[in-house]
């Protein structure tokens, strides 16, 4: 349980430090901007299943959550012990200045 805490405090100071690192980005780039927050989405996958291996990924779209939230979904795919499992990561972001709010680390039900 420690273990898991840790890893989840490590990703989070991870996410963060890497949302800031990132600046805002004009109107013409910001159609490619969801590859910043996939990059994130990618590191978080990778830190939750760290002895696993990650054998597909997708950018499955942006929805407008409010006037200054949006969100991007991403779909990997993990496999572990042998099973493929399918883990959806769901990142909101400020539209204004697409500064990272928060994340959302979920396994699809089987």
């Amino acid at each position: 349980m420690k273990t898991r805490s840790l890893s989840i405090l490590i990703v989070s100071v991870t996410v963060l430090i890497m949302a800031f690192m990132f600046p805002s980005h004009n109107v013409a780039v910001q159609e490619l901007d969801y590859k910043k927050f996939g990059s994130i989405a990618i590191a978080v996958v990778k830190a939750d299943y760290p002895e696993e291996s990650v054998t597909d990924y997708k950018y499955l779209g942006r929805k407008k959550i409010s006037a200054q939230e949006e969100q991007d979904s991403f779909q990997f795919i993990v496999k572990e012990n042998g099973k493929e499992k399918t883990v959806v990561v769901t990142v909101n972001h400020r539209t204004q200045d697409d500064k990272f709010i928060s994340l959302v680390v979920e396994e699809a039900k089987s």
